[in-house]
C-alpha cells in the first residue's frame, strides 16, 4: 500500500521528534482514524517481521520509527567505531564560512551557502571543529557558531588571524578557500 510507504518515510524523516497521526493525516490527506489504523497495522507487522530492523512505537500521541531492541549491541558498536575523517563538500563549505565570518548564526551561513546547513553544522560540532559561541542579539536569540582550538590544531594555525586572506575583488575568494580547505581534507585523511 502506497500510504504505508509514505508514512514510513515521514516517520524516518521526522527522527526522534516523531509525528502525530494528525500531522501525518494532514500531509497525506487522509482521515486521522485511517492513519491511526495504518500505523497500528504497520506497528504490528514490523514487530513480527524478523527481517526488519525497525519498529514503529508510540509515545503519547506521537509515533516514531525506532530500531529493534535486539539490535542495540550492533548499534552501540557502530557508535563506538571512529567515524571516517573526511568531511563532505557541504561540511567543508560550512566550515569555511564559519571560520571566516565567526561568530555566525546558522541562518547567516545558509544565506551565504544558499542551502540548509543543519547536518554540516551537526557534523562539524561532533568532530569538535566548531562550537556554540553564545547567542545573537536578534529575535529568537539564535546560536552563534565559531571554530575551536581543535580546528586551529588541525590547520596548524596559532590563531584565527592566520587564516589565508580572501580577496573578493579579483574573484579568487572561492578558489583560495577551496585550496585551503582541500589541504585540510588531505591532512585529515593522513
Amino acid at each position: 500500500m502506497k500510504h504505508k510507504s509514505i508514512i514510513e518515510s515521514l516517520l524516518f524523516a521526522a527522527g526522534d521528534e516523531g509525528l502525530t497521526a494528525e500531522q501525518i493525516a494532514e500531509v497525506i490527506d487522509l482521515p486521522v482514524q485511517e492513519v491511526k489504523d495504518i500505523l497500528q497495522s504497520m506497528e504490528e507487522a514490523l514487530k513480527q517481521d524478523e527481517a526488519r530492523g525497525t519498529v514503529i512505537t508510540s509515545f503519547g500521541n506521537e509515533y516514531r520509527m525506532m530500531t529493534k531492541k535486539e539490535n542495540a549491541a550492533f548499534i552501540q558498536k557502530l557508535a563506538e567505531k571512529p567515524s571516517p575523517k573526511t568531511l563532505s563538500q557541504a561540511a567543508l563549505e560550512t566550515l569555511a564560512i564559519i571560520a571566516y565570518n565567526q561568530p555566525v548564526t546558522r541562518i547567516e551561513v545558509e544565506e551565504i551557502r544558499g542551502v540548509k546547513t543543519e547536518r554540516p553544522i551537526a557534523t562539524l560540532c561532533a568532530r569538535g571543529l566548531i562550537e556554540e559561541a553564545g547567542r545573537a542579539d536578534a529575535p529568537g536569540r539564535p546560536i552563534l557558531y565559531a571554530t575551536t582550538a581543535e580546528f586551529l590544531d588541525a590547520f596548524q594555525l596559532k590563531s584565527i588571524k592566520d587564516l589565508p586572506p580572501l580577496e573578493e575583488s579579483n574573484g579568487s575568494m572561492q578558489q583560495e578557500a577551496d585550496l585551503f580547505f582541500g589541504r585540510f581534507e588531505e591532512a585529515l585523511e593522513d
